[in-house]
């Protein structure tokens, strides 16, 4: 299969380059590991390389997109406009600072709010995957070839393999009851965590990723590399949306079953 050029495919060249880019900062900084980290108010920690790597991004964004707006993690919001960047320097961070290869730079391009273009680089495993909307999704090992990704055909819970990040986050969020049943009704549960879980849901590995206190940088470059190899992406309650603080993520066949599971026992453990 080759890739095919939509509308946006000259936005995602670009968001292919500002992804080589992260990784020329990024992973010589996590070889090397001579990055200095600060705890940000919200008790999360930033590294230098996520700062330097943002920065960078945004510069370039600005001297070829000036029109662009652009959202990033560690800088906030610069003139949202009806196009928008909305950049992680490095999703996990903490996997970064202990020497663990799962972390990421995301970049999405978001239209009048919706994610259309979106690019999860991980120099550390030597993958990148990437979509833009009409033109599939697509995954790179190492530079070579492309391959087109596929959701799976799970369509029975009993069958589903499920990542749900973070016991932690559930619980904060008041859903700590939901998802233990869930994790009953399924065949598997495992937490892979942050952007590789939803990845694994578009390579057809997993069937199904819940996920609490998540912000529009962690989810927009996800979205579309999701639904572009066939799957659905909304917040826990069905809402499709990047703003809502929360996601599901399935292959799309066990997608209402999965949200109406989590509001049933959601309402049958209050």
């Amino acid at each position: 299969m080759t890739e095919n050029h939509t509308q946006y495919a000259a936005d995602l060249e670009f968001a292919k380059q500002l992804a080589d880019l992260a990784d020329s900062i990024s992973l010589p900084r996590f070889e090397a590991a001579d990055f200095t980290v600060a705890t940000k108010a919200d008790r999360s920690f930033v590294t230098d390389a996520d700062t330097a790597v943002e920065a960078a991004l945004r510069a370039h964004i600005e001297q070829h997109r000036p029109d662009d707006g652009f959202l990033g993690e560690e800088s906030g919001q610069v003139d949202q406009g009806s196009r928008q960047w909305i950049i992680d320097p490095i999703d996990g961070t903490s996997n970064f600072l202990r020497g663990v290869p799962n972390w990421a730079t995301l970049i999405a391009l978001a239209v009048d709010g919706k994610p259309v273009v979106g690019v999860v680089s991980a120099p550390a495993f030597g993958q990148r995957w990437f979509a833009a909307l009409g033109d599939g999704a697509w995954k790179s090992v190492r530079g070579a070839a492309p391959t087109q990704l596929g959701v799976s055909q799970v369509s029975s819970l009993d069958e589903a393999s499920l990542s749900f990040q973070s016991i932690e986050q559930w619980e904060q969020a008041g859903h700590l009851s939901p998802l233990l049943d869930l994790t009953r009704a399924v065949w598997r549960d495992r937490a892979y965590g942050d952007m590789w879980s939803y990845m694994l849901l578009a390579e057809g590995v997993l069937d199904i990723v819940g996920e609490f206190d998540v912000k529009p940088y962690d989810l927009a470059a996800l979205i579309p590399i999701v639904t572009e190899a066939g799957g659905t992406f909304t917040d826990i309650e069905g809402a499709t949306s990047a703003w809502n603080l929360s996601s599901l993520a399935t292959n799309g066949h066990l997608h209402d079953a999965t949200v109406s599971f989590i509001a049933h026992a959601k309402e049958s453990h209050r």
